[in-house]
């Protein structure tokens, strides 16, 4: 271990370190009498088993180091007037994060019914993983909070993406040894290779060590420390070590260390804005090594407790039918001396809360913590610029994800001195067309740039690494801090953050009954690569159920678009820049497809999410014999070669075309704000004819979203459903069953007027299916016909 990673000078007097360390005593006790009390908060009588709670729940362990660190941010912030937002990753840490609040006063302004009082406390203490109450972990309910502690593993990709475009902004850090597992956070430590200090803020990671999970040592407190020390230097950084259990000696070590590292943070930031940053700097860290549980229990019943895994949740329990551990706990909790910490009305004395900053200098009131304060509407460039001109219907061809790059490359361009929309993708901007972007910024990179380099400088606004956990994290931390921005990523390859979308869904959902929470900008996903043209990647690219999963989620926080072409891509894309507190997805097609709507029709389709063809329908002025109906670029495209067979072979036959943006507008007005009424869905589906149904995924999302609908017994899905492999894009659909024959054999199969007339038809079919088998075996792409196809109505 290297000497000059510990600091070991006296930096507070005594008068200073005795404040802070009464400051962390109150942090303490409050934080153990919300997992413990219902009643005598201050403990004015004896304690009881009617004061304690029935079910115990919440977290211990980890929750001293982390008030300890926010004691001495408090002291640097008011000091040093620094703007800090603190982001934990031990999120079970929540009971002393809402100590910390309570005692700085943010919490009793934005709860006025918890106030700084007995009474208040009391109510403080009740509602702590209580019903009707508070999460026991870090949630949108907690002052000062962009980061939701249901799950572990992304608090410095939060950390980061707040700090990127905030250059006054310090993000305090503080990583789980048992996070520091996880695949998303062993990756995330990369970040420091995308910020720039010029135009940046700061994070200052702590990664605590406090030695245990649930049940088992963490792996980095267990490797000998020099290793530990080489393995965060070759992720470029400069830890700073502080470890013991004694609190006057840690105290000083922590004041001393954190002056030390703030002054480094300033100095790279003088030097970068004077002189720009030409070489990335090696930003400082602090390892924080404490024990488990410290200040808690030591033995419980002859067995150690703090400093073992036995400290991680509760320590004391089964109070009923072991009254002696009643005395324990309130032995534990009077070690804090409370009647030194608060006054007899439950206030926290005057003399300690002024160690606490004032206004938006406390990190539980820090705005970027509610981003939506300080969020700006971005300037958009009018979409309709980027029309792509059609004629008629199914004659030109286009890239739509091209078209949207020009459009977003000047929402870029518009934005550039704002400094609040980036865009995000795992090493597929240009894969994914969005090549135009790159023409007003660059991709960021801090690391070594070389002349053969396409595109990459340390300003850029293009966020590429091979990581999707860390595009989303990174574009979760920028959004909850008030910014825009736009993720793209191959179809199949989404499903990797499933689990980090799950908790920013939820995040969204709680917020909207969160009076002082203010709304943020949309996450924007564009999903392209897709299922139906991974012809060369082959099965393994092939997957677009992340639809389904995102369908799970509350209908008023997710949106899902399947525009057709590349005008009705341009009116969403719009749409999604401007919503505020969605998750919207957007699945689009990268190749050149055919164009169905001009932009005036593309702006009608899309405000209405759903509609009627007329120009592809011949059933105007009367009932159908069966309604087509298609969401997605190719279930589009084969829905309307099947109308055209159809309609070349049986002219008579009455076939209504409908086109589905909005895949919401499926679900009943009921159950989805934006779904179609009864009335109006059986208005476009009718109450009794077939609906042959072409889908983009797989088919049983569409029974789910329709199941309570009168006709939802002449519904035919045709989606996905697990065939394919390196073969041509025609192929691919007719593996699956989706392709224009298969559509057109079902739509005659399921139509009694065509039984004995049909058989012809039905035998061409099959025919061509032969057919398009020989020929690609034979030649190694689709057929002329299916090539060269369009639109003849």
């Amino acid at each position: 271990m290297t000497i000059a990673t510990r600091i070991m000078p006296k930096t507070l007097t005594t008068e200073e370190l005795r404040k802070i360390h009464a400051y962390w005593r109150a942090a303490n006790y409050l934080s153990v009498g919300q997992i413990y009390l219902l009643d005598n908060p201050l403990l004015h009588e004896p304690l009881k088993l009617e004061h304690i709670k029935p079910r115990l729940l919440g977290h211990w362990g980890t929750t001293p180091g982390l008030n300890f660190i926010y004691a001495h941010f408090n002291r640097v912030i008011k000091a040093r007037d620094l703007n800090v937002m603190y982001v934990i990753g031990p999120g079970h840490g929540g009971p002393g994060i809402v100590a910390n609040t309570y005692l700085e006063g943010t919490y009793s302004e934005v709860y006025p019914n918890i106030s700084q009082d007995t009474e208040g406390m009391q109510r403080l203490f009740k509602q702590f993983s209580f019903p009707g109450g508070i999460p026991s972990h870090v949630a949108p309910e907690t002052p000062g909070s962009i980061h939701e502690g249901g799950e572990l593993g992304y608090s410095l990709l939060h950390a980061y993406g707040a700090a990127f475009d905030n250059p006054d902004l310090l993000v305090c850090c503080v990583v789980g040894d048992g996070e520091a597992e996880t695949g998303a956070l062993a990756t995330s430590w990369h970040s420091n290779k995308f910020l720039n200090p010029a135009r940046d803020g700061a994070v200052l990671p702590i990664l605590h060590l406090n030695g245990y999970k649930i049940a088992n040592p963490t792996v980095l407190a267990r490797i000998d420390p020099e290793e530990l020390e080489s393995l965060l230097m070759g992720y470029g950084y400069k830890p700073y070590f502080i470890e013991g259990d004694d609190p006057e000696i840690l105290h000083q070590q922590m004041a001393a260390t954190l002056d030390l590292v703030i002054d480094e943070i300033r100095a790279i930031q003088h030097d970068a804005r004077i002189n720009g940053c030409s070489k990335r700097p090696r930003h400082p860290m602090i390892v924080l090594k404490t024990p488990k549980g410290w200040t808690g229990p030591k033995f419980v019943d002859g067995i150690p407790i703090e400093n073992t895994f036995r400290a991680h949740q509760v320590p004391l329990t089964e109070f009923a039918s072991k009254p002696e551990h009643i005395k324990l706990l309130e032995d534990w909790m009077k070690s804090y001396q409370p009647e030194e910490l608060f006054d007899d009305s439950g206030k926290l004395l005057e003399d300690l809360a002024e160690l606490a900053p004032k206004g938006d200098r406390r990190m539980g009131a820090n705005p970027h913590a509610n981003g939506g304060l300080l969020l700006k509407d971005l300037k958009l460039p009018n979409f309709q610029d980027y029309a792509v001109e059609v004629p008629k219907p199914g004659t030109i061809t286009a890239e739509p994800t091209r078209v949207m790059g020009e459009f977003l490359r000047d929402v870029m361009k518009l934005n550039l001195d704002s400094r609040n929309f980036r865009v995000m993708s795992p090493d597929e901007n240009n894969s994914n067309r969005w090549n135009a972007i790159l023409e007003v910024t660059n991709r960021v990179s801090t690391a070594e740039i070389l002349p053969t380099d396409d595109h990459i400088a340390v300003d850029g606004r293009v966020m590429e690494v091979l990581s999707e956990h860390m595009c989303q994290g990174w574009l979760e931390g920028y959004l909850l801090t008030g910014r825009h921005g736009f993720f793209s990523c191959y179809e199949a390859f989404i499903h990797i953050i499933d689990s980090m979308f799950n908790q920013h869904a939820k995040w969204l959902k709680v917020t909207h009954d969160i009076p002082w929470r203010r709304s943020i900008a949309s996450f924007n996903y564009l999903l392209t690569s897709h299922v139906w043209r991974q012809d060369h990647n082959g099965f393994s690219h092939q997957d677009p159920g992340f639809i389904d999963h995102i369908v799970n989620k509350k209908a008023s926080v997710i949106r899902v678009y399947l525009p057709p072409d590349a005008n009705t891509l341009l009116s969403v894309t719009n749409h999604c820049l401007r919503s505020r507190n969605y998750v919207n997805l957007i699945i689009a097609g990268k190749q050149p497809e055919l164009q169905w709507l001009d932009m005036d029709a593309a702006i009608e389709h899309c405000t209405a999410g759903i509609g009627i063809w007329d120009w592809a329908s011949n059933d105007k002025g009367s009932e159908p014999d069966v309604v087509m109906a298609c969401a997605g670029d190719v279930p589009t495209l084969e829905t309307l070669a099947a109308v055209d067979f159809l309609r070349q072979h049986f002219p008579d036959l009455k076939i209504r075309v409908v086109n589905v943006v909005d895949l919401m507008t499926l679900q009943p007005s009921s159950v989805n704000p934006h779904g179609l009424s009864d009335r109006n869905f059986d208005s476009i589906f009718t109450r009794d004819k077939p609906i042959v149904f072409a889908y983009h995924g797989y088919p049983g999302l569409i029974h789910r979203l329709t199941c309570h609908r009168t006709n939802h017994h002449n519904l035919h899905v045709h989606g996905y459903k697990e065939e394919g492999t390196t073969t041509t894009a025609f192929d691919m659909v007719v593996l699956n069953d989706l392709d224009r024959f298969h559509l057109a054999q079902d739509v005659i199969a399921r139509l009694p007027q065509l039984q004995s007339i049909g058989a012809h038809a039905q035998q061409l079919l099959r025919d061509k299916l032969i057919e398009h088998r020989h020929y690609i075996i034979k030649h190694g792409e689709d057929m002329p016909e299916i090539l060269n196809w369009q639109w003849s109505y």
